[in-house]
């Protein structure tokens, strides 16, 4: 992945399983186009967490991370200040999102990365 910027925030949740298409839906259609529109937001996507095995010490070994969220978006950003914008306070809270789909949310986590390489 090649960075167009020095700041990367990630968003990961899980969701009420009885609510995870409307969950997908709003995010994908919705709350990710929304936040993607704001000043300072260089891009969005969307991951979710797969089974991680690698080979650690010459041995292949299963990571297994307790309670980690099944959901990830990552927002490349320009600065921090982005995140306290009121262009970005408006988007979090258009749409189906604050009403219909953040309730349904849960172990919510959220994390700010600065670039150290390579340099932007």
């Amino acid at each position: 992945m090649a960075p167009r910027s020095k700041y990367l925030m990630i968003a990961s949740m899980d969701v009420d399983p009885s609510s995870e298409n409307l969950f997908n839906e709003v995010y994908n259609e919705e709350h990710c186009p929304l936040l993607s529109q704001v000043p300072g937001v260089i891009s969005v996507a969307r991951f979710e967490t797969e089974k991680l095995t690698m080979i650690i010490g010459g041995q292949p070994q299963t990571l297994v991370i307790e309670n980690q969220p099944k959901h990830h978006a990552l927002y490349e950003i320009e600065d921090p200040s982005v995140l306290t914008s009121q262009e970005w306070g408006n988007a979090v809270d258009q749409g189906r999102w604050p009403d219909q789909v953040r309730p349904h949310t849960r172990n919510r986590q959220h994390r700010l990365l600065r670039l150290t390489y390579p340099e932007a």
